[in-house]
Formats: structure tokens, sequence, C-alpha cells
């Protein structure tokens, strides 16, 4: 009791120190992890001009996009793509900030009112554009779609940027002129010309092997041209890639239970009980085909021209009597056995028109469809029966009734097109009848009064019954391919990666440069989570990791990690080393030439002298010798009959003599030549524009740090 009274006592004095013991863990945690001090809030994924943009807002629109570009869109694909778009709109944002442009309510209802001058539900009985539809049409979103609203709010938006970019691009374009003096200058480029006689010493003269290129030469090229070698953080992986792949005894057990039904099983003297009828005696194909044999791909009852089979098995599956079977082959990844079900004469193309009525629920029904799905089909048998007595008003009921707006304009019609082009029920409508055939149809986008206008060249199709299994790795095989990978991992961990690799013949894959926010690995495909593994704090080089992929598995070895700032040596050494070579070799071609005329020059370096005439400054190009542009600019720059003296050019050293200047023609007005300044200039607008505000603009980019990608 005297020890809780002394606790109580000093209950403050407790509270203080624990008080101080939990600050003083937070503050050494801060300082651990120095970002939480120093770097902004995981939760801004950029800042760009001064504008964050949150990972919130951002994973919202790339799942607004994920759903638009559907599942082929990888989800580094989508975030990249929202990426451009919201750094796009950032740096165009400010330029619209600092100039003060907008669009305003009534710019906005002339912009909605161009972009929707066509749509059907925004016009009046003339055909005219209703803004009183419009604004009933925003009205019904807001009250009856919370997700249709927004979606509706982004089109605003979207509509409002793009008129206030071409508004800015076309700001832009107004400052652009071509003044009478650029005019004349354009002129005088294209128009002034010399004649020239030359010695050309190439740099292919000089043996590369007699220059001398050290690191120290490249690596002060490399501090001098900064702003060229300036580079991201990088990875150099190397790996092995084990693939689950159906061995040749996987193979034969797949060809031998097909077999089984091309045979058929029967009771044997075990006593076996699980007869297997042969495919070729049965009845009802279809269920053979799902159920009893459970066949990797589905009974198709459509039937099909010979080009549509298998091109190595279509001779002989064509060729087959009804109820014959042929196989086991292989095709396209699966072993199959083929059954000749039925044959008949089928037209290759048709020509219908048509009218849709849909009904609520029926696939792209728009949202102001009401009709149940009978009342739908009510509406069309009375169309039906109207039309049997009179063709004629075919095109009026496609632009009253028909929901296709595809094919409204040609008064429903769809010209000559191919067998299975069109959904199941429609395309047997249209080869199963006779031309002048005219009927109802039911398809998932609802009913359709069809009638055929044509048919032609018939000939011969089948229904083919398949059989197939994918040819797929046994557990077995998987479980090799598993001990493989595993062991390989495992002893490479102990020794050398690469000699372990060829001691077991395994290829070794290396792949050097990979950014943090790459996506596919060489080979591999999409691998995000080897580049994440890569750019870990934790990872060392030499570490080796096991990666799951499809159909198998990776071995990746951590090789090197390159800071950002400045290319290395060695990476630079590829594009660095000719360029100094080639100022090698002309400081060499200079020390030693003497001469001060182009025949004692071509004399001394065993050449000829050559000449080239109508060069102009527009088209730097000397005939002979390849572009020269310095070349050409030191020609312009000597007076007729004029030598110079050596010019380091991009193929040699040379020495030039003019002997011919023709001037341009003299102009009364350099007008036109003005213009077509100008045009130039505006042409580039739209290209370059963007780039230019977006290198200069200032982008944070916290992708990698928030882990978004």
């Amino acid at each position: 009791m005297a020890v809780l009274n002394k606790i109580r006592q000093r209950s403050l004095f407790l509270i203080l120190i624990i008080a101080l013991a939990l600050f003083s863990f937070v503050l050494a945690d801060l300082f651990k992890n120095s970002d939480a001090l120093t770097s902004k809030s995981q939760n801004i994924v950029a800042t760009i001009n001064g504008k964050d943009i949150t990972r919130e807002d951002f994973l919202q629109k790339v799942e607004a996009l994920q759903r638009q570009m559907g599942p082929n869109a990888t989800n580094t694909q989508v975030m990249n793509r929202v990426w451009e778009q919201e750094v796009r709109q950032a740096v165009m944002e400010t330029q619209y900030e600092e100039l003060g442009i907008s669009v305003e309510k009534d710019q906005m209802r002339d912009l909605l009112k161009t972009s929707l001058a066509t749509s059907p539900e925004f016009l009046n009985e003339a055909g005219v554009f209703d803004e009183n539809k419009l604004n009933e049409y925003i009205a019904n979103l807001k009250e009856t779609s919370a997700a249709a609203y927004e979606s509706w709010v982004n089109y605003e938006k979207q509509v409002a940027a793009n008129a206030l970019q071409q508004n800015y691009f076309n700001l832009v374009k107004a400052g652009l002129t071509g003044t009478l003096a650029e005019g004349e200058l354009e002129h005088k480029l294209e128009g002034n010309k010399v004649d020239i006689k030359y010695v050309q010493v190439a740099f292919s003269s000089i043996p590369d092997s007699t220059v001398t290129v050290s690191k120290s030469d490249i690596s002060n090229y490399i501090k001098e041209h900064k702003k060229q070698y300036e580079v991201e953080a990088s990875r150099d992986i190397r790996f092995v890639q084990f693939n689950e792949v159906a061995s040749i005894e996987d193979e034969n057990a797949i060809k031998t239970e097909l077999e089984t039904y091309l045979n058929g099983r029967f009771v044997d003297e075990t006593g076996r009980k699980d007869t297997i009828v042969a495919f070729s005696k049965v009845k009802n194909n279809e269920d053979y085909i799902n159920h009893t044999a459970t066949s990797d791909l589905k009974f198709d009852e459509r039937f099909i021209f010979k080009s549509e089979l298998p091109t190595a098995a279509a001779d002989s599956i064509y060729n087959l009597e009804e109820g014959e079977v042929y196989g086991p082959y292989k095709d396209n990844g699966y072993f199959k056995i083929s059954k000749l079900i039925a044959a008949k004469q089928i037209p290759d193309s048709a020509k219908v028109r048509h009218i849709l009525i849909p009904f609520r629920g029926a696939q792209s029904a728009a949202p102001d469809v009401t009709q149940t799905e009978a009342e739908a089909k009510t509406t069309a048998d009375s169309l039906l029966i109207i039309l049997k007595s009179n063709r004629s008003k075919f095109p009026e009921f496609v632009t009253q009734f028909s929901s296709d707006q595809g094919s409204v304009e040609n008064e429903g019609r769809y010209d000559w097109h191919p067998y299975n082009t069109m959904v199941p029920e429609f395309n047997d409508f249209e080869f199963n009848g006779n031309v002048g055939d005219l009927g109802v149809v039911k398809t998932i986008f609802g009913f359709h009064i069809i009638e055929i206008e044509g048919q032609k060249d018939k000939s011969k199709a089948v229904k083919v019954g398949t059989i197939a299994r994918k040819i797929e790795p046994s557990e077995a095989t998987s479980d090799k391919v598993f001990r493989d990978a595993s062991n390989f991992e495992i002893n490479a961990g102990k020794g050398d990666f690469e000699a372990l690799a060829q001691e077991n013949s395994y290829v070794v894959r290396p792949v050097n440069g990979i950014k943090i926010l790459d996506e596919s690995i060489p080979g591999v495909g999409n691998q995000r989570p080897i580049v994440r593994w890569a750019f870990e704090e934790e990872a060392e080089v030499g570490d080796i990791k096991r990666f799951s992929i499809p159909g198998g598995y990776v071995i990746a070895q951590l090789v090197a990690k390159h800071k950002e700032g400045l290319m290395s040596v060695e990476d630079a050494t590829v594009t660095v080393l000719p360029i100094i070579r080639k100022e090698k070799k002309a400081k060499i071609i200079r020390d030693r030439v003497s001469a001060s005329s182009l025949d004692d020059l071509a004399a001394a370096e065993n050449t000829s002298v050559r000449s080239a005439t109508g060069i102009n400054m527009k088209n730097p190009t000397i005939s002979g010798a390849g572009r020269e542009p310095l070349v050409v600019g030191a020609a312009f720059g000597l007076n007729e009959g004029e030598t110079s003296r050596l010019i380091d050019g991009a193929n040699g050293v040379y020495m030039v003599q003019v002997t011919k200047v023709t001037p341009a023609v003299e102009l009364d007005n350099y007008q036109a030549a003005a213009n077509r300044v100008e045009q130039q200039k505006a042409s580039v607008v739209n290209t370059k524009l963007y780039n230019a505000l977006k290198e200069a603009a200032n982008i944070e980019d916290n992708r990698a740090k928030t882990q978004i990608q």
C-alpha cells in the first residue's frame, strides 16, 4: 500500500519520463529516415512549377484510365499515360495563369455547341443544335448518376483544356513573323552559290589503331560537355530464365489420351467400366466434345471455309467424308483431333440492310432506351408486317427507329461483307437464307429486321468438331523446372553466376541501363518486380533473387548500380571515342602539313584536287565529300580566287579555294521569302513548343518515392 501511495505521489514525474522516452524514440526514427525531415510528404507524386499532384488524385485518374484502356494495358503503361497528361496540364496551366487567359461560361457554351453539333440527342426537329436539350441532359445526369455526371464534368474540362491550348498556341504563332530582312537572308542562303576546288585529307587515311585515346581523355571530354552526358540512376542485371515447357514425354502422353477418343475404349479383361465411344460414332458432338472429352476448346457449331481451317491440316480435314476423324495433329499450342460433321454450299459474302430495335439492358443500348425486351419484339414484329407489304418504307423506318448509327446514314445497309463477320444469329440469317428474305432476328444488341439484298460466290463450307488439349508441361516437368531454378539460385549465391550457368549450359542474358520507372525486361516482358528489387536500398551488387514469371522463373543477379549524374567513362566510350579520335587525327594532319597551296597539299598527301560547283549555305554539302557545314561556311567567307587555311571538317581536314562566286538574284521585294520564313516558324509551334516549355519547367518527380509504380 505504501508503494502504491509513492507511485501516486510521483505520477507526474513518471508521465514526464514516459513522454520523453516516446519523444526520443520518434526523434531517432526521424533522423534514421531523413526523408521524413527533408522530403515532401509521401502523398505528393510530383511538384510541377510549384503545383503539387497528390497520390489520391493521381491514382483516381489511373483507375479511370485503366477502365477506359481495358485489361490489355499494363498498370505501368496507364500510369505513364496519366503522368504525361498531368505534366502537360500543369506546364500549360502555368502559361495560362501568367498570361491571364481562361475559358469563360459563354465561350464554353460555344465550344460545346461546336463539339456536339452532330450529336442526335442535342438536335431539335429541324436538325439544329438545341441548347435546352443540352441543359436537360446535364441536369438529368446530375440527378440520376453521380459517376456519369463526373464523366461529363471531365469531358467539359477536356474541351476547355483543348481550347486554352489552341488559344495559347495561336497567341505564340501570332507573335512569330518573318521580317523583310529575314526574307532577304533566306533568299541569299538559298541563292548565293560558290564553286570551289578543294583537297580533303580524310580521317580514314590514318588507321584507328595508331591513335591512342585514354580514359582521362574521355573523362575530360565528358566534363567539358556535361549537359550531353547527364544520366539518370540506373541498374545493370543479368539473368537466367527457366521455362516450363512440355517435354517430349508430356506431348506423347497428350497424344495418347487423344487417341483414346479417336479409337474408343471398351470393357477389357480386367473388368474396366469406363467405356468411351469413338469420336466418329457419336451423334451428339457438342456434348461429347464439351463434356465427355472436356476439350480445352469448346464446340463451335459455325460452318467455316477451308481458309479458316488450321493451315497444316486444312487439306486433310476439308477432304474428309462426313463422320470421319483426322488427327492427332499439332496446331497453335494444342494437339487436336477433328471430325467433319457436315458440309454445305454457303455464299462467301452477302449484302443486307437492317433496322435495329434495342431494348433496355441490351448490349450498347443507349441510356435513354426504355423499351423492355417484349416491347422491342412487338415493335420489330409490327414494322416487319408493314415492310412485307411495302418495302419502300425501309429507309424511312431506319431513320425513325434504328439505333445502329453505323448504318443509318447508308439506309441501314451493310454492303458486301464476308461470312462470319456479324454476330452468329445475324450471320446465320443472312447466309443460310435466300436473297429477298425478310425477317426478325434477336441478337445481344436487340431485335434486327433484316432484308437479304444479295449473296455471291457459293462454295463448300464445313462444320468441324474438334477435341483439343493444350500442350502444357506435366506436374513432374514443372516440378523439375522449379528444382533446377532453385538449385541454380542457391549455388549461384555461393559461387560464380556466369561460370555456373556455363557449366549447366544455361543462357545468361545481360540487361544494362535499367531506369527506376522502367517496366519491361527484354526477353521477359512486363516485370516491374525485378526493376523494383534492383532499386531497393538494401539490394547490393552481387545479390541474387528468384522471380516467378508467366510459364517459369527468372534467377536475376544485380551486376552494377549507377548513380544519377555524369555518364561513366565506360558507358560514354562508344560515343566519345570517335569524336576524340577525329580531333587527334586532325591534329596529326595539321602538324605534318606545311603546304600552302592545293597542289602542294595534294602531292604531299598523295591525293588529288577535286571540284564542286553550286554550293549553297542552305544545304552545306560538298560533292565527293558529303555534308560539311564548317567547310562550306569557311568557303563563303573567302573572296573569289582566295585559298583557305586548313579547315577541320566532319570527315577530314580540308583546304579550299573559291573559283567562282555567284550572288543570288536581287529581288525588288522579299515579302514572299519573308512569308515563307513566317510559315516555317509557325509550323514548328505545334511540335516543339510544348517540349520546350516542359524542358524549362521545374518538375520534381516523386513517383518512385511514393511507390505508385
